[in-house]
């Protein structure tokens, strides 16, 4: 009876985690999805912005194609930030630990949003551009440390459901750029500097309440060796003093890493051990953006246009599939535990499949029956149910799993490279895609989502409700390497694992 009451009070959420959760969510991976979203609606009034402030330093207005550059160059400089944002994760976790690189990120967020709301006043568009570069470098980071962060808080029953939570609110910051960006609101010609400046809000927010809660415990007792530290943070964390088990399974994993010391991006890619789990990390996370999730909202619009939506109504059929892309992730929270996050990449990567399949068809179609458009329509709202439900937020999580504390920052590091890349060449490829393709240009993405089930279901473990240890321990038997260059592996000599935490 003992033991079932420890394992309860084990894998409560408590006051504490659940606000360390929202804040690290709310004032990191919110500000990630408001910029992927916030510069769309007012594209128009920003471009006239440029070319205004171009005729009033040189007395004559832009051409097409060097404004339509200047442009491109603002919008590519997010996911070039992203990439140069998820290089500095693996230093700055180490340096500052889990909390104080999210502290040290809001530089990145508060710093440009001033920039950005200060831009038409100074009239400089090049405060843009800059801008555009340094939250890039704030998302990059963020999307990589948020998850870090929340899955070494929470206990393993839970690790799921709060790493999911990340992705919650990047959907969030999504829809509120939408809403704040219809015509009537923000998207006009005096509001866009506002709603640019607003994503500063998140990171102040995050930066005056983030102090008052702990860092990893697994930071605090694998790298900094502060034990005390690292109880005192679980005993916040957990609402209860009898610590000991979890102290002893971290230790362990200590204990197991010692033979392979700190594990840089190099090593990483040499070590026989994390073979599987680092090629799991780049397919997923590059089948995570490079099967059409930005191509799908890209072309969205046209889509609704052709199925007859007035032009000015269009705006609010974009925030309603913004509202959905938020239900289904809220859902993915509360299923991850109960369904495990093997399935739900399977059953995610599946049903985007099928919407690509059937939307080539739909689009192919649409000139000559008349109802196929709305065929289309359908199909774009499936599609961002099957994303959300696990290829958008279960990659993260997963990385956060099946890597030990000295690999997970490098992994961090490969894996949000991956994404960021992928993120820029589909933003880059896909209008010449679409210009040969046509109608045909999703079949590339059927292919894409197709190949990364194949490999999830042939490959992929199931991590639910295991301890770190219980998963590499899964990994060291597929990696084949108990006798491989034992003085080098990150899995030397194993201790014993309890299944309990």
């Amino acid at each position: 009876m003992e033991q079932q009451d420890q394992s309860t009070k084990e894998g409560r959420l408590t006051l504490v985690l659940a606000l360390a959760t929202l804040i690290a969510a709310f004032g990191s991976s919110f500000q990630y999805g408001y910029n992927v979203s916030a510069v769309n609606s007012p594209a128009i009034y920003m471009k006239q912005f440029y070319n205004e402030t171009y005729q009033e330093r040189t007395g004559e207005f832009m051409e097409d194609f060097p404004l339509t550059l200047l442009w491109s160059v603002t919008v590519s400089m997010f996911p070039f930030g992203g990439f140069v944002g998820s290089l500095l994760v693996g230093p700055l976790v180490n340096k500052f630990g889990r909390k104080g690189a999210l502290l040290f990120n809001n530089i990145f967020s508060i710093v440009p949003a001033i920039l950005m709301g200060c831009s038409k006043v100074a009239k400089s568009f090049e405060l843009i551009i800059i801008s555009r570069l340094l939250v890039g470098i704030c998302a990059g980071l963020s999307s990589n440390v948020v998850p870090m962060y929340l899955g070494e808080l929470a206990p393993k029953n839970l690790r799921g459901a709060l790493g999911v939570v990340p992705q919650l609110f990047i959907t969030v910051g999504i829809l509120a750029a939408q809403i704040f960006g219809l015509r009537n609101l923000l998207a006009n010609e005096d509001g866009w500097p506002i709603l640019m400046g607003l994503t500063g809000v998140p990171a102040a927010l995050q930066l005056v309440l983030l102090p008052f809660f702990p860092e990893s415990p697994r930071y605090l007792l694998i790298q900094k060796k502060d034990e005390a530290a690292a109880k005192k943070a679980l005993k916040t964390l957990r609402g209860w003093d009898s610590v000991d088990a979890e102290v002893a399974e971290i230790r362990q994993e200590d204990e197991a890493e010692k033979a392979a010391g700190f594990i840089s991006v190099l090593k990483l890619f040499r070590m026989r051990s994390l073979r599987w789990q680092l090629l799991s990390v780049i397919i997923i996370m590059g089948g995570q953006q490079l099967s059409g999730v930005n191509a799908i909202y890209y072309y969205a619009d046209q889509i609704y246009l052709k199925a007859g939506v007035q032009e000015e109504q269009v705006q609010y059929v974009t925030v309603g599939t913004g509202a959905v892309n938020v239900v289904m992730t809220f859902c993915a929270v509360f299923v991850v535990e109960l369904l495990g996050r093997r399935l739900l990449l399977l059953l995610g990567f599946s049903i985007c499949l099928t919407a690509c399949c059937v939307l080539t068809v739909a689009l192919a179609l649409q000139d000559t029956v008349s109802w196929m458009p709305y065929i289309s329509i359908v199909c774009v709202v499936i599609y961002v149910v099957g994303h959300a439900l696990g290829p958008s937020p279960i990659p993260a999580l997963l990385i956060t799993e099946i890597f030990l504390q000295s690999s997970r920052p490098s992994a961090f590091m490969v894996g949000g490279s991956v994404h960021w890349l992928s993120n820029f060449t589909v933003g880059l490829v896909f209008p010449f895609i679409q210009e040969g393709l046509g109608a045909y240009s999703f079949i590339v993405f059927a292919v894409i989502c197709l190949l990364t089930t194949i490999y999830i279901f042939l490959i992929v473990p199931e991590t639910k409700a295991k301890t770190f240890m219980e998963i590499n321990q899964i990994f060291t038997k597929m990696n084949k390497v108990s006798e491989v260059y034992p003085e080098k592996e990150e899995m030397k000599e194993l201790p014993p694992v309890t299944s309990e935490q």
